[in-house]
């Protein structure tokens, strides 16, 4: 920004110049030419000179507001949860960038090969449920599901169905919200809930202990990454989320285009790029973990909830959308964490109750309920004559338009956050 005691002189020097050249016009040109009279030349002046202060008012503005740079500039949002503007952004340009290569682990419990290698083990391990048919990887196919099951809403234990559909455990280490109404701040906490759920792996958390320290492996392989051979819930929990942070994916074409390969993304994925950021998917699904709930986001994860449908559409009976209240806060219910899009075409279905089967339709709803916009064969839309009877009033009002090709270049987009080596695995089965 600039300074203001070594730029005022400058100003009014040009302001001073401004008026005396306004004057000398007036007096020696246009003054003569019109035949004016000394009064009238001085008010001719005068208002001449106002101009050009007002002119050099607004380029001053215009300096200030472009000295403030694009780095810093994000759109403004609500909190939903405070209901306070995020004072800490302005409205401007998105800065686009790549997924770092290494998840943040607490500076209190650095990763170790031991416990990223215990992780694992537990993470695979099916004494981790109360019937040892199942396991971390039952719901969360590393390969096959992106990450996630595939399936409309999680099945857990004895065919138990579940109310919600399986996030993905892809990249969750950038996460600040984990599960879909974002009740767990870390990865720690979220670790142990499937496991005791009485509906996903049923385990009694004591008993899953007593069985582990059971076998001299599990005691060797926790004193290997703890330094003894004690196993509790916690152990277990740090040991799952140190594995955890493992599982990222900074290679997609989005990553490689953001670091420098103007090759990795085709025109229509560019086309999509710019829709994401015009329509306004950017203001939630924001930074390089294109979630507002992310680490990674411009506020650190802090606002990560939205209300979720925002605005009234025909998708909300269609789609069941609020049925399930998810998350409440100060009275408000219908709050959600928002999701990440990384390698989101390879978890359909979507939304929390997975009642969306194609990432097209996802993108039609989500540009309805939340960005306002109308999808349309054309990409023209109608005025729209609304009547309040309570106000007695007509309302008009033409939302702005999305065509269907339009969908489709998001929809490229998106497919452009899958990691290649993910994609390269689906490929293949």
């Amino acid at each position: 920004m600039y300074d203001l005691p070594s730029v005022l002189p400058v100003g009014l020097a040009a302001v001073a110049v401004g008026f005396a050249a306004a004057g000398l016009i007036v007096w020696r040109d246009l003054g003569p030419f019109a035949r004016l009279g000394p009064v009238q030349r001085v008010g001719l002046a005068a208002a001449l000179g106002v101009g050009v202060l007002a002119f050099t008012i607004k380029l001053s503005i215009i300096a200030t507001l472009s000295s403030l740079g694009h780095d810093t500039l994000a759109p403004t949002i609500a909190d939903p949860e405070t209901d306070q503007i995020d004072r800490t952004t302005v409205v401007g340009r998105p800065v686009w960038r790549a997924l770092p290569e290494v998840a943040p682990s607490p500076a209190d419990d650095p990763p170790t090969p031991a416990k990223i290698e215990l992780g694992r083990r537990l993470f695979f391990e099916k004494a981790l449920s109360r019937d040892g048919a199942s396991n971390c990887a039952s719901c969360h196919d590393l390969e096959g599901a992106g990450g996630g099951d595939g399936r409309v809403t999680a099945v857990g234990i004895d065919g138990a169905v579940g109310p919600r559909n399986t996030p993905t455990v892809w990249n969750a280490a950038f996460q600040a919200r984990l599960f879909w109404d974002g009740r767990a701040r870390s990865l720690e906490e979220q670790a142990l809930g499937p496991i005791a759920n009485p509906i996903e792996m049923g385990a009694d958390l004591a008993e899953v202990t007593r069985r582990l320290a059971a076998g001299p492996e599990w005691r060797a392989g926790f004193a290997a990454a703890f330094g003894d051979e004690t196993i509790d819930p916690p152990r277990i929990a740090r040991a799952l989320a140190a594995f955890e942070r493992t599982l990222i994916t900074p290679d997609a074409p989005y990553d490689r285009f953001v670091r420098g390969d103007a090759t990795a993304l085709d025109a229509r994925q560019l086309r999509g790029m710019a829709l994401f950021e015009e329509v306004g998917c950017i203001v939630c699904h924001a930074g390089p973990g294109f979630s507002r709930a992310s680490l990674l986001a411009p506020e650190g994860g802090a606002s990560g909830l939205r209300l979720f449908p925002a605005l009234p559409s025909d998708y909300e009976a269609k789609y069941r959308l609020t049925e399930d209240k998810g998350a409440a806060r100060s009275g408000r219910a219908g709050l959600w964490r928002v999701p990440s899009l990384r390698n989101v075409a390879l978890t359909a279905p979507y939304f929390h109750n997975g009642s969306v089967a194609s990432l097209e339709e996802a993108v039609r709803v989500m540009a309805t309920v939340q960005a306002g916009r109308e999808v349309t064969e054309t990409g023209r839309v109608e005025t729209r004559v609304e009547w309040s009877a309570e106000t007695g009033r007509l309302t008009r009002r033409r939302p702005l338009p999305l065509s269907e090709a339009e969908v489709g270049d998001i929809v490229a987009f998106l497919g452009a956050l899958t990691s290649d080596r993910l994609a390269a695995v689906r490929t293949k089965r």
